[in-house]
């Protein structure tokens, strides 16, 4: 089964709620975008932001322009239909991370929490770092939010990678000035918890 396969499965059989990484809100990865972009005309990118609720919380506090990309379309709706009208304030990309062919230098934040982890094969994560490489502007932000040390080795039926800071800020390579790094557990909706890591980096011109 591929990735689109299988997300869309998930997304069409599972409310929104009921998935491991719901949260109503996102406040870490809300502050980190303030941090780093607070002018609310900024070009943000939530990478795998399908049902996830980010979008809302951009879109109420004046964000204009924000794009919201995931490999499965059945997730894009759903938030669609939630936003109602405001759904036409943001572009809306339906394309796996790995392949979609993003313009350059097109974005000041990029934002993505649970999707790097999924992706378990050094060829996938190096296509992952070229995509972020050229569609982030120098001087823009990567906001990315991994299972750290302690979480979960697998996740909706997949393996994952865990990641400490030095692991996972070595994947993007010295042009992503590591900021700050941090963790975070999160609470399921069934009651449990994973450890999530949070990895903030600047883009250095080339």
């Amino acid at each position: 089964m591929n990735a689109k396969t299988h997300w869309e499965k998930i997304y069409t059989t599972k409310a929104a709620d009921r998935v491991s990484w719901y949260r109503p809100h996102l406040d870490t990865s809300i502050a980190l975008i303030e941090r780093a972009r607070n002018d609310r005309s900024a070009s943000i990118i939530d990478v795998g932001g399908g049902e996830s609720t980010l979008v809302d919380d951009l879109l109420a506090r004046g964000f204009q322009a924000v794009t919201v990309l995931d490999v499965s379309q059945a997730a894009i709706e759903v938030t669609k239909k939630r936003l109602a009208r405001l759904a036409d304030r943001v572009r809306w990309l339906t394309a796996d991370i790995r392949q979609v062919q993003l313009g350059p230098a097109a974005y000041d934040v990029w934002h993505d929490r649970a999707v790097f982890h999924f992706l378990t094969a050094p060829e996938e994560r190096a296509a992952y770092v070229r995509q972020a490489a050229r569609s982030v502007k120098a001087g823009g932000h990567i906001i990315v939010g991994a299972f750290g040390p302690e979480g979960p080795t697998k996740c909706s039926g997949l393996d994952v990678v865990r990641y400490n800071a030095e692991s996972l800020h070595d994947e993007f390579g010295a042009r992503f000035r590591l900021v700050e790094s941090s963790t975070e557990l999160h609470e399921t909706p069934f009651g449990t918890t994973q450890q999530f890591l949070y990895c903030y980096c600047r883009v250095e011109a080339k």
